[in-house]
């Protein structure tokens, strides 16, 4: 969704003693930025963090409602080395890649696309949004792909929302996306175990997380949870200390995404759209997309030109 021109601006306030001392490692509050009408606040890539397990890019979408006659345009642009995952609370956008793909995608479902060697695609507000004013609400992904798993080839994959598996007890309704927790494995593989949950609580209701996964985060999409006596509120991203499980208390309704994996095998280089253990390949990703020599999106004829 949105491309990155350079190392992100988000920002890491102080971690207190008594928040250190619940489990949680770091604490990253992004920064909102206004994209002509449409909010974006990025958490993931951040001064001080990079990844959160595969994680490297984290993007809250909205929410945010369009102008009538107005859409989400977002034209073919480049990706290596990754794998987006787009998860949408509200809305609909329309997928076209150049592996000629054309994918809806909706509330609760998601759609992952591994871009490996090289792939380009677009992401716009179908036509039948446009007329009263799109409404846009959700989380985008970047998921690092390992060194060996760089140059696959492209592919993609969806799940309606009806095949992700859910749970729904004691005020909890957990929806597994990526990876397994609370008993339940989502259908979607990634490349590296990963985990991804949309978790909603009722008031009161307590959510345990353990420290099976190497790597944690809680994304608060809305609402306030407490963790170890201390209160969080919506927007934050939550980075838990490797071994340290923790208990989620709910302050209130609140939504939450938990997130993370195990650790990626070195750092990564980011630049725009591209993602890579290795500079040069960034520098070749940029010459073949100056030179149109990634496939085209079937049916668009517009681009974004290399920063």
């Amino acid at each position: 969704m949105s491309t990155l021109q350079a190392p992100s601006d988000d920002h890491d306030p102080e971690l207190g003693n008594a928040a250190s001392a619940s489990g949680i490692e770091q604490i990253i509050v992004p920064r909102a930025r206004d994209l002509g009408g449409f909010e974006v606040r990025r958490a993931l890539p951040a001064a001080r963090r990079q990844m959160v397990g595969p994680f490297i890019f984290l993007d809250q979408m909205g929410p945010s409602i369009l102008s009538p006659g107005q859409g989400l345009d977002v034209r073919p642009h480049p990706h290596i080395g990754l794998a987006t995952v787009t998860y949408l609370f509200e809305g609909e956008i329309m997928h076209r890649d150049s592996l000629g793909t054309i994918q809806a995608i909706r509330p609760g479902a998601v759609n992952l696309m591994s871009a490996g060697r090289g792939i380009a695609h677009s992401e716009r507000s179908p036509a039948s949004e446009r007329a009263l004013g799109p409404r846009l609400f959700g989380l985008q992904f970047w998921l690092a792909l390992p060194h060996n798993r760089e140059e696959d080839a492209p592919h993609f994959e969806h799940r309606d929302v009806s095949e992700l598996p859910i749970l729904n007890e004691e005020g909890k309704d957990i929806r597994v996306v990526l990876g397994s927790a609370y008993g339940l494995t989502a259908k979607v593989q990634t490349a590296t175990p990963t985990l991804l949950a949309d978790v909603k609580l009722a008031d009161g209701a307590v959510l345990p997380f353990d420290a099976t996964t190497e790597e944690r985060g809680i994304y608060i999409v809305s609402g306030e949870i407490e963790i170890g006596g201390i209160v969080h509120t919506s927007g934050r991203l939550l980075v838990l200390r490797p071994g340290d499980a923790v208990t989620i208390r709910a302050r209130g309704a609140a939504q939450i995404v938990l997130m993370g994996g195990d650790a990626m095998d070195g750092p990564r280089h980011i630049w725009w759209n591209f993602v890579s253990s290795s500079k040069e390949r960034i520098d070749q990703a940029k010459a073949d997309w100056t030179s149109g020599r990634f496939d085209a999106v079937p049916g668009e004829t517009e681009f974004i030109p290399l920063p």
